[in-house]
């Protein structure tokens, strides 16, 4: 194909100005390098993807895939007395948005709630099948509803979802309005875009002692936790909260069946270096007298916090290893080596660090943060008031079935007398507030009230972001313009005073993706050339010119020629 030339210059009439110059179009698969097509495309990508697009997929992922996985990870509640007494959700789904009036279900629009100071919101249904009686017989209740949610506009579950200008006017909105938002109680609230270090990702740093620490924030449906390998007077300990005091690290890769001193210096790597900053750590393993995977496991349980029922702490250390120990990576039949090579790989990257400053994580670099959406909020506020309903129910049920003589419960009935979800969902976006005990979550400020001063004022709340540091600390760092934020963050949209640097927007042509299926991924990864985990030896692991692959943090397995 021949290069493309620019379109002849219109004539100048004298004493005009010159002609603004007019963009060359190529073909699809063409690079736009010249600024005068880019800036040609710019209004034809806004129209087509628009400036909220990140907070519809977000939330639209949640009412499509994020709430059936939470439903499904809580699918069934029991009774302590008898399993046979039971409740099931079998499915789930979001309705249409409606209210109830006169005990009939009327449809209802944004505009409606506007104007009548109403929450937009649709019922959630689901599918139950419980027992009930002393016969347990079996009962199916289909398209119950569990609770009513608020819905952002122009989602899939909006009422103005695919609608032309003419059907919006029929509604009494506004084609250019952009949606993206929540209406509670008749008030447009928006939930700001928050800003947070990633999880399940490792980052070497130092902490206010000046020694070097290796930590990941693990974070998964089921527990969330913090792991923390820190270099104490030349000597590698673990941190966590479920012990009295830092466990050895070469007593932690012994108690997961790492029985020896060369096979977990394999793991971290050939280089000699290692071995003599793992030195002290090794001799202080020998000087415990500690040699084998049991012996390794009765020394953590003595340093267990929290015994649990009847004071019995044998045991206990191994299920923290399994669960909360770096608690993202999974340990399947009892296979700890998975957890082996990821610590190993925390060790080495920490030995890195000291060996060579350099290779210090920057906790301001963009890739080491995470951007939270409205769909990952309202999951997690969600996931929180779900489970609380079912330890309501639960605790019903147990004193149901102590009882000697009790009448047979309806289960139905027993949700439905609880408002939680309702409630508590319209609570967080109308006050702001994300009080979530189970994760240790305490935020305000999370919702706001849409501005409306202007159309431009309205957008720049759809792409404000809020960081989870406190605005009161006089530090520079979180505030000074990085240079990976090019492109991503606009730099010149930020306030004055206290919120200066940390409060950003994000640029024009942004795209921040949100959560997919990750199998689909894993089978791509295999299929260019990445070998499985399990089937490398600690030696392999880091072989030279081969390259560890990292999926969602996990470690999917290493490539050998990444190149090809």
């Amino acid at each position: 194909m021949p290069p493309a030339t620019s379109a002849p210059d219109a004539p100048v009439a004298e004493g005009d100005e010159e002609a603004p110059p007019v963009p060359t179009y190529r073909s699809l698969a063409a690079p736009v390098s010249n600024p005068v097509d880019k800036f040609a495309l710019l209004p034809a990508f806004l129209k087509v993807r628009g400036l909220v697009k990140e907070h519809i997929d977000s939330f639209n992922y949640f009412i499509t895939k994020g709430i059936k996985n939470i439903v499904r990870a809580n699918n069934r509640i029991e009774a302590r007395s008898d399993p046979d007494i039971y409740l099931e959700y079998k499915n789930i789904y979001i309705g249409e948005p409606s209210v109830q009036v006169d005990f009939r279900v009327e449809t209802i629009t944004p505009h409606f709630c506007r104007l009548t100071d109403r929450t937009y919101s649709a019922p959630v249904i689901v599918d139950v099948e419980y027992t009930v009686g002393k016969t347990h017989a079996k009962h199916r209740k289909p398209n119950f509803t569990i609770g009513y949610m608020p819905i952002m506009l122009r989602s899939y579950a909006c009422v103005l979802n695919g609608k032309d200008e003419a059907e919006l006017a029929r509604y009494g909105e506004c084609p250019l309005d952009p949606g993206g938002y929540f209406i509670v109680k008749g008030t447009e609230k928006v939930i700001l875009i928050q800003e947070q270090l990633s999880k399940n990702r490792i980052i070497i740093d130092t902490d206010n002692k000046g020694r070097v620490t290796a930590s990941v924030t693990s974070s998964t449906h089921e527990v969330k936790s913090k792991t923390v390998i820190c270099m104490d007077k030349e000597k590698i300990n673990l941190h966590l909260n479920q012990f009295t005091k830092p466990i050895p690290i070469i007593v932690v890769m012994k108690a997961m069946g790492i029985e020896t001193d060369q096979e977990v210096v394999q793991m971290v790597g050939r280089d000699p270096r290692y071995g003599d900053l793992l030195y002290l750590s090794i001799q202080e393993c020998a000087t415990e007298r500690i040699y084998t995977q049991q012996q390794a496991l009765q020394y953590m349980d003595d340093k267990v916090t929290y015994a649990g029922a009847g004071n019995i702490k044998d045991g206990r250390s191994k299920l923290i290893l399994r669960d909360v120990f770096v608690a993202h990576v999974p340990v399947n039949n009892g296979n700890f080596q998975p957890k082996c090579i990821y610590t190993a790989v925390m060790l080495r990257r920490m030995l890195d660090a000291i060996l060579n400053s350099d290779t210090f994580d920057d906790k301001d670099y963009v890739g080491n943060k995470r951007l939270e959406l409205s769909g990952q909020l309202v999951s997690l506020l969600f996931e929180d008031l779900f489970k609380t309903m079912n330890t309501y129910a639960v605790d019903r049920m147990n004193k149901n079935s102590d009882m000697a003589r009790s009448s047979p419960l309806d289960f139905s009935q027993l949700i439905m007398q609880q408002d939680v979800i309702t409630s508590g969902l319209e609570r967080a976006i109308s006050t702001g507030n994300w009080d979530i005990k189970r994760f240790k979550m305490h935020r305000k400020g999370v919702s706001q009230v849409l501005s409306r001063l202007s159309y431009m004022a309205s957008l720049g709340y759809m792409t404000r972001i809020t960081p989870q540091f406190e605005k009161t600390r006089k530090t520079s760092g979180p505030r000074a313009l990085q240079p990976s934020q090019w492109g991503m963050l606009c730099p010149c949209d930020t306030p004055e005073g206290e919120a200066c640097g940390l409060t950003k927007n994000l640029a024009l042509m942004t795209h921040v993706t949100t959560d997919q299926e990750e199998g689909p991924l894993r089978n791509l990864c295999f299929s260019l050339g990445v070998e499985d985990l399990s089937l490398l030896s600690g030696e392999e692991i880091h072989a030279p010119g081969s390259f560890l692959v990292m999926f969602n943090g996990l470690i999917l397995g290493k490539h050998r020629q990444p190149q090809v």
